[in-house]
């Protein structure tokens, strides 16, 4: 019996410093994703960290719509006003300034009075 325990010690102490070595950060999805994709998200792979040279900041499309727009296109410059465009929807639709495109339609603005349409029909209907 003190041979099956001194061979289960010995087991104990040996594994922890064993998968250490064969067993590299993140999980086995997150690694495959990595090397799919070029990232380090499971943090075995840190030359491939944003902003290494195998990986530059931002992602592939910003780059490539970088290069394709000389960066002319930033957000709330000439020809792209602040905000995404779902959200100019929005602001359209709804009266609002999410975006920040519109700030005359801002809360507290002439156009977008303080509060919610509901909240005003409702002080209208109980005065």
């Amino acid at each position: 019996m003190r041979i099956l325990a001194a061979a289960a010690a010995a087991i104990l102490l040996v594994a922890p410093a064993a998968s250490a070595q064969t067993n590299p950060p993140g999980t086995a999805a997150e690694r495959i994703f990595d090397r799919a994709a070029g990232t380090n998200t499971s943090g075995a792979f840190p030359a491939q960290g944003d902003g290494t040279p195998a990986n530059p900041p931002g992602t592939a499309a910003g780059r490539a719509l970088d290069r394709a727009t000389d960066g002319r296109n930033l957000d709330g410059t000439r020809g792209n006003p602040p905000g995404t465009a779902a959200e100019r929807i929005f602001d359209r639709a709804a009266g609002t300034n999410t975006s920040g495109a519109f700030p005359a339609q801002g809360d507290g603005m002439p156009a977008n009075p303080p509060g919610t349409a509901a909240g005003r029909a409702l002080d209208r209907a109980t005065r």
